[in-house]
């Protein structure tokens, strides 16, 4: 919880000075991205993420599919048909982001626990003093080159349409399984796996204002709302903004300063209070997070078929468990999937029913070429392996 918050704040405020000395500069580059790019992209994306998940490269091909045909769920991008909706109203809009977040990680953890694989953890130290939250030198060792890291992805994601906070964490995840020297650390207490997508996390939702304030394009349906808001006021953001509207341009990178200020200030001394919840029996804790998540899976549209969906997605996570298949390429792959299909679809309608699109864009044919060759890596590491494992038996 302490690198966390120090990671956040670091991120923040360097994402702050980014925004006001690169931020035009950086937009116009956010502009080159088209369909075609967008689609190369996330492919290349997801094929890493087989790369550098804690299982075979098979089953992380699985959980990748698994989690692209979740996305398909609701209404079509293109067209407006419905896919997989069954005539369930409250899935028209696809599945909810944060109930499969909280199914496969919150209630799959919950059965672990009923069933008693949290019975042997250790217990955490309660810490009595501030000074004990601070990270130690070690620890600042270990998470200064993925905070940098997960800044500096986090800020180039976080300017692209559809990237946001939460692509962004899992990528810095994914990014840091692959540059560690021992990935099986990652899911057993690994500081890196906190620092680098707490880092990457702050970075795009600060980033996301490049584009707005400087293009006057939203990169989320949050930053929509504030731009509705700025043109309600008669603010056009835009190239001209800074020298327009100084008072405001300012007065943005000021709160940003402030806000990141306050989040180390609020978090750092209550990081005492949420370690006391570790000392709650299981028994007491666990019915309490389920009713939380109850209640929180209900409050998204008042509908008890969310609730269902939760519980759905909680025993799927509790089997994948048991199966040791890892829900975390699922989860990046659904996250990634309205963006894989929408981006594919307009890159073959622009290019007229061909995929001449990755060709004649420089940097979508180099990101096609990165990901063949990522394809003919695995596939030659997957003989060499076969032949390497058939030698030892003979």
């Amino acid at each position: 919880l302490g690198i966390a918050a120090f990671g956040s704040f670091i991120a923040g405020i360097v994402s702050t000075a980014a925004l006001f000395i690169v931020g035009p500069a950086m937009a116009e580059l956010a502009l080159v991205f088209g369909p075609a790019e967008y689609t190369a992209l996330v492919l290349l994306g997801l094929l890493l993420v087989t790369q550098v998940s804690q299982t075979s490269r098979l089953n992380s091909l699985l959980m990748v599919a698994c989690g692209l045909l979740l996305a398909t769920v609701g209404v079509d991008p293109i067209y407006g048909t419905e896919r997989f909706t069954f005539g369930v109203y409250s899935i028209y809009d696809g599945l909810n982001m944060a109930l499969m977040a909280m199914g496969l990680f919150g209630v799959a953890e919950l059965l672990t626990m009923a069933e008693g694989g949290a019975a042997n953890a250790a217990p955490v130290a309660q810490p009595s003093r501030l000074s004990e939250l601070l990270p130690t030198a070690d620890d600042w060792k270990a998470s200064a080159a993925p905070i940098a890291r997960g800044t500096g992805l986090g800020f180039l994601l976080g300017m692209l349409p559809g990237g946001g906070a939460t692509l962004a964490s899992f990528s810095t995840y994914v990014m840091e399984r692959r540059f560690a020297k021992q990935p099986e650390r990652f899911g057993n207490g690994a500081i890196e796996g906190v620092a680098g997508p707490e880092a990457a996390n702050n970075a795009a939702a600060q980033a996301a204002f490049v584009p707005l304030l400087s293009l006057g394009i939203p990169a989320n349906p949050v930053l929509g709302v504030i731009l509705g808001a700025l043109l309600i006021q008669g603010i056009t953001p835009g190239p001209q903004l800074a020298a327009a509207k100084p008072d405001l341009f300012f007065g943005v990178m000021a709160s940003m300063f402030i806000g990141n200020l306050m989040l180390v200030v609020l978090n750092v001394p209550l990081i005492r209070i949420f370690v006391l919840l570790l000392r709650v029996p299981g028994s007491i804790l666990a019915p309490l997070i389920i009713v939380f998540c109850v209640i929180g899976a209900y409050s998204l549209s008042n509908s008890v078929v969310e609730v269902l969906l939760m519980i759905g997605f909680g025993i799927g996570g509790y089997l994948m468990r048991k199966v040791d298949l890892d829900p975390a390429p699922l989860v990046l792959a659904f996250v990634l999937g309205d963006i894989l299909e929408s981006s594919l679809r307009q890159a073959i309608l622009v290019g007229r029913g061909t995929l001449t699109l990755f060709v004649d864009r420089p940097i979508a044919l180099t990101l096609v070429i990165a990901y063949a060759a990522l394809v003919l890596w695995q596939i030659y590491e997957t003989i060499r392996d076969s032949r390497k494992a058939a030698s030892q038996r003979s």
